[in-house]
């Protein structure tokens, strides 16, 4: 197998022979990971129990975090699980690259599409199934969503990613009952990445779960979404995530996944039990997410973001900017063509704004300087 550079490896040989200014301190943007403590309450339960490390975690997760998940998604989205549809995870990047693995191995040719740009891991698992892939490219044009075509028929299994990374666009639930119904028409399994469906700017966002139980697929055939604490609860280092949908698809992924190996520590599956149950955490970050992004808009003049902590920022010649920003500012970006295939993404740079919104303001002003010195905005 050959797996091709990731973004920030890309990242740091593009700024390798620069030396940023000084007189700036350094404001990283590029990789979303919540720069916010972990929540106390998880931290205390992960200590309270770690005598537990001498045991041996279950393949299919401890029943009190299946628990906790399936409420998650009761008081959130209002959706009842059976116990048989949704497997705790060790977070969701494992899930993202395995799952196609599982699936697509007896198929002789196996095809996948996801969106472009695009979370590196769909093009990993592509490459590790020895599928085929099939581009959502998503434009401005097309509002950065993904579009259903008669080239899906021959598709095996189709990934979105929505709310999106990098771009910050979002299906409605009836956007997503199409893709629910195209899923049906062109007999492929549908996987939707929500691991940013908790950060919503004003109004909670649909799960694809209750997009195919709208559009009357209530068994969640050929339906799956992954999902993860890191983003919602601040809490990526503890690794908890699950899949859901399907039931008869994760039997046999199930067991799989005990040859895999990618159990959850019990000590940390108790303090994500602990964060699957909180709201009110969850909350607070996602209001501070809410205020960076209304930041940034403001001060860049551009529509606020529907979700994620995002800002998708259209500029020109974006390695060659990202390269002086960081030389005269002291902050780095990623060129959203890191993160895409065929010259999606060119023109644009992704800004997570996973800092403190003191942190944020100080960043946006810096490049709005930016823009309008080296490309002759106002």
């Amino acid at each position: 197998m050959k797996f091709k550079k990731y973004p920030f490896e890309r990242l740091n040989e593009l700024l390798a022979d620069i030396t940023p200014n000084s007189e700036y301190k350094q404001i990283n943007l590029t990789i979303g990971e919540p720069q916010f403590p972990t929540p106390s309450f998880i931290k205390e339960e992960v200590c309270k129990n770690i005598e537990l490390l001498n045991r041996y975690p279950k393949s299919s997760g401890e029943e009190y975090l299946k628990e906790a998940q399936r409420d998650y998604l009761r008081r959130n989205f209002n959706i009842e699980l059976e116990l048989n549809e949704i497997i705790p995870t060790f977070g969701t990047r494992e899930v993202l690259f395995n799952f196609p693995q599982f699936l697509l191995a007896q198929k002789s040719s196996p095809t996948m599409a996801f969106p472009n740009p695009f979370y590196q891991i769909y093009e990993g698992a592509a490459i590790a199934s020895r599928a085929r892939v099939k581009y959502l490219t998503l434009t401005k044009e097309n509002s950065f969503k993904p579009q259903i075509s008669s080239d899906l028929k021959d598709v095996d299994l189709v990934i979105l990613n929505t709310p999106n990374n990098p771009t910050a666009s979002a299906l409605n639930l009836e956007e997503l009952k199409r893709w629910v119904e195209a899923a049906k028409e062109f007999d492929f399994v549908l996987l939707n990445d929500e691991c940013y469906i908790d950060l919503y700017n004003k109004e909670p966002l649909p799960s694809l779960l209750n997009a195919a139980i709208e559009a009357g697929n209530r068994d969640f055939k050929n339906i799956l979404v992954v999902n993860s604490l890191s983003k919602r609860s601040s809490a990526p280092g503890v690794r908890s995530g699950f899949i859901a949908g399907d039931k008869d698809i994760l039997k046999d992924y199930l067991r799989y996944r005990t040859y895999v190996g990618a159990a959850i520590p019990l000590p940390l599956q108790k303090g994500a039990a602990a964060g699957w149950m909180d709201d009110n955490k969850a909350a607070y970050f996602r209001e501070i997410y809410n205020k960076n992004l209304q930041i940034a808009a403001n001060i860049f003049e551009i529509p606020t973001p529907k979700a994620t902590f995002y800002i998708w920022l259209e500029v020109k010649d974006a390695l060659k900017g990202a390269k002086e920003l960081y030389k005269r500012y002291n902050i780095k970006v990623l060129p959203g063509e890191f993160l895409g295939r065929e010259g999606a993404g060119k023109d644009y740079w992704r800004l997570a704004l996973v800092y403190e919104p003191k942190i944020i303001k100080e960043a946006a002003l810096r490049i709005k300087k930016f823009l309008g010195e080296f490309y002759g905005r106002d």
